[in-house]
């Protein structure tokens, strides 16, 4: 509870805080865009309402205390609710909850007291009016008294029935409810927004409020929204049963969702018992709950106890600590995470939030970073929700100190020093020091050694992470200089970490099986070809198609490594996004030292071959300047370019008027000469017309390399092959010049089928495609070895 200074008179302290308190409603309610955390709400209204008890000639009967929510805004049509749509005591101790019951025991005077027992959902309440059956109208709390007609956006809830199910319910029948947003959908939808630059919801509350009060239906629409069914209003023509535990059933008859987590419960004890119950459950819950609620379940008594102010007396919400608290922003750092995505993290003064201290919170990328404008310095709202971690969801503007300054991604990885990049479009950074980034050392491995990769045999995530943990592997060249005792000696120490230790090695027996096939599989591994080398080193985007390409079309690993990221735009298939993924890999020190290492520790390149002479047709200085992508030069002003300049080096010694006589206009002139200016851009010209010259040499004469038997056919595999795998078979194509689709169309050459071929082809067949059995591609392969 907030005290007040000696300065502070009760009027003016009971004024402030309802001004306060009329502001976080209008926010909360109106603007679904709360400035204050539920905890700091719930301190303001229980200190106003001490006041107001202690100096009672200073109650006003519009204080909030008084009140439910708050005034419609006016953006929908008003709603006077037949029965209003009261608020709820609240109660924050075992105490309170006991002094709860007693009141009723007392005034009903009963000893053996029944309660209706449920979670209190954290969402938006709303009514539903049925007539004879029908849906009609749907409106929310507001003030408690006028709510605003929300009813088009609740028809797109596909959980709220239209009509309602069997019979015998009243002409009318006012349901009272939650809508919420469950953790699931909340958090798919916000990765979605986060990924697309769209708006992050603060929490799901927010999320299932502002979704609701949209003013087109159709955004309501695409909102992942739910709703459980929780009471009753208003009720003519027709009869409930006499308890709220037996209307919850009847409604769940009638096809409303009623949570299955209400019960019927038995004084304090069982009121206690089920809310540590549901708190031990809560973190597992789909959704998310601020407490639970405490009804009397039969209606007689409820009558009896009738109601005070703005809340009845029969029923009282028992919160839980506040899963939203503020703190203060001491510094904000970077994680690099397996994969080598980048993560900002919000390093805060300590704070309990849920029942456990926080001290750091994700800011999940860049983007949301600069959207909410986080500073150090800043008090901010933490959210801690179930098992998400906790993350910063709201910036206090209002208590922004002097001084502060805004953050931006650093440019290298606190790790290893790679650089950071980021992909036009996307939403996370990433260290390009794959390889050699301790932090993605696990994930690199795991990746270099799969299956369609280097192969290594039994080389499994968990040997990976103790080889890692236990200092066995610094990067993936490591695997080549692994020892039999080295692996044992990594599973010995894995046992003890892990509590495991077999009988038999207690006995003095040492299964050494394992290692010795491991060992082999990791010298087998040492002979591989240049496509899968590629595939193995993890670099973004080149995947076991693109890794082939790359093979295919440069041939020499030497090369490969060599050459800047517009080179590697000859390659069919490969754009811009790519090509500077793979240049960005390869322009880091620490990953060409790793390859370096991997070289030396054995590992060979058995199909390394000459370029392919296709290559030839685009090693000019017009393709080249295409392939920069530099502002304005399109294929038109770079052809117009190559004639007028012999190299790019002349072309980086001229003024900028040689390029409007070159016959570029005079913005796009300038626009090349400004690119031109910036040093990094003149070096990779420069770089980039001497690995063209480099190509150049190195091509064989046209005609010299054959195309493959196969070359611009297009093939596909069904069925089961006797001789082979799938994947053998679609290598040993694909060497041969073949592109192996996984569907059957038009442009399909032939189709290979196997045993049980199934609906590709039959597709094949209707369409008059050529079929091969397994003889006939074994022939073909044994004829082109």
């Amino acid at each position: 509870m907030t005290s007040m200074t000696m300065s502070t008179t009760p009027a003016a302290r009971i004024a402030e805080l309802r001004q306060r308190i009329e502001d976080a409603n209008r926010r909360y309610h109106e603007l679904d865009d709360p400035d204050i955390s539920d905890a700091e709400y719930d301190a303001l209204v229980r200190e106003l309402e001490a006041l107001e008890r202690m100096h009672p000639e200073l109650a006003a009967p519009d204080s909030p205390t008084r009140r439910v929510g708050a005034a419609p805004s006016g953006r929908f049509a008003p709603v006077v609710h037949a029965v209003p749509m009261l608020s709820l005591g609240n109660a924050f101790s075992d105490e309170e909850v006991a002094d709860f019951v007693r009141r009723i025991r007392e005034r009903l005077e009963r000893e053996d007291l029944v309660f209706s027992a449920e979670p209190k959902l954290d969402g938006l309440a709303i009514s539903l009016r049925y007539e004879d059956g029908v849906f009609v109208q749907g409106a929310t709390r507001g003030d408690g008294t006028t709510g605003e007609d929300v009813t088009a956006n609740l028809r797109t809830i596909s959980v709220i029935p239209q009509r309602l199910r069997g019979e015998g319910w009243p002409k009318v029948l006012e349901v009272r409810g939650e809508v919420y947003m469950a953790r699931a959908d909340f958090e798919r939808w916000n990765e979605h927004a986060r990924l697309h630059g769209g708006k992050v919801l603060a929490n799901p509350r927010n999320g299932a409020a502002g979704s609701l009060r949209q003013q087109d239906p159709a955004v309501t629409a695409q909102r992942p929204l739910s709703f459980y069914a929780y009471g009753i209003g208003l009720v003519e023509q027709g009869t409930l049963p006499e308890t709220h535990s037996a209307t919850l059933a009847r409604l769940r008859d009638w096809g409303l969702p009623v949570s299955d987590l209400a019960t019927v419960v038995h004084g304090v004890d069982g009121l206690l018992g089920y809310y540590r119950r549901i708190g031990a459950a809560r973190d597992g819950l789909p959704f998310d709950i601020d407490g639970v609620v405490y009804k009397l379940d039969d209606y007689a008594g409820q009558r009896e106890m009738g109601f005070v102010a703005r809340a009845p007396r029969w029923a009282i919400a028992h919160k839980f600590p506040a899963q939203e608290q503020p703190t203060v922003v001491e510094a904000i750092e970077v994680n690099v995470g397996r994969t080598g995505a980048v993560t900002p993290w919000a390093l805060m003064r300590p704070v309990q939030v849920g029942g456990v201290t926080v001290t750091r919170a994700t800011l999940h990328n860049a983007d949301h970073v600069a959207r909410l404008d986080v500073r150090v310095g800043d008090t901010v709202i933490v959210r801690r929700a179930g098992d998400v971690i906790p993350e910063v969801v709201q910036v206090e503007l209002a208590k922004r100190p002097p001084g502060t300054v805004r953050w931006q991604m650093p440019r290298t990885c606190p790790v290893c020093g790679a650089e950071l990049v980021r992909e036009e479009g996307a939403a996370v950074w990433r260290c390009s020091g794959e390889l050699s980034c301790p932090a993605q050392r696990v994930q690199a491995v795991f990746h270099f050694a799969s299956r369609r990769a280097m192969d290594i045999d039994g080389l499994g995530e968990r040997h990976i992470e103790s080889l890692v943990e236990f200092g066995y592997l610094q990067d993936v060249s490591d695997l080549y200089r692994l020892t039999l005792d080295d692996l044992l000696e990594m599973k010995r120490r894995a046992d003890e970490r892990d509590g495991s230790v077999p009988e038999t090695v207690k006995a003095g027996k040492v299964a050494t099986k394992w290692a010795d096939n491991l060992v082999a599989a990791i010298d087998r591994s040492r002979d591989t070809t240049l496509a899968r080398f590629l595939y193995a080193l993890g670099i973004p985007h080149v995947g076991e198609s693109t890794a082939k390409a790359l093979a295919q079309w440069f041939g020499d690993l030497g090369l490969v490594r060599r050459l800047p990221w517009p080179l590697f735009k000859r390659v069919p298939d490969v754009g811009g996004e790519v090509a500077r993924a793979i240049g960005h890999f390869l322009d880091q020190p620490g990953n060409q030292q790793v390859i370096d290492r991997l070289l030396a520790r054995g590992v060979r390149i058995t199909d390394a071959h000459a370029p392919v002479p296709a290559l030839r047709e685009g090693l000019d200085l017009a393709t080249l300047l295409v392939d920069l992508e530099i502002p304005k030069v399109t294929a038109i002003r770079a052809a117009q370019l190559g004639v007028a300049f012999a190299d790019a080096q002349a072309l980086l010694d001229a003024p900028v008027h040689a390029f409007v006589t070159a016959g570029l206009p005079a913005d796009t002139a300038e626009a090349l000469a400004a690119w031109l200016e910036v040093e990094a851009n003149a070096a990779l010209l420069l770089r980039s017309a001497q690995a063209q010259a480099e190509l150049r040499a190195r091509l064989p004469e046209r005609g010299v390399q054959a195309a493959g038997p196969l070359e611009g056919k297009t093939v596909v595999l069904t069925g089961t092959l006797a001789s082979m795998g799938r994947d053998e078979a679609k290598d040993r194509l694909e060497a041969l010049g073949a592109k192996v689709a996984g569907s059957v169309s038009k442009k399909t050459s032939f189709v290979v089928a196997g045993t049980e071929a199934g609906s590709k082809l039959a597709k094949a067949e209707e369409l008059g495609i050529e079929v091969w059995d397994e003889d006939r591609l074994l022939a073909f392969l044994a004829e082109h070895a």
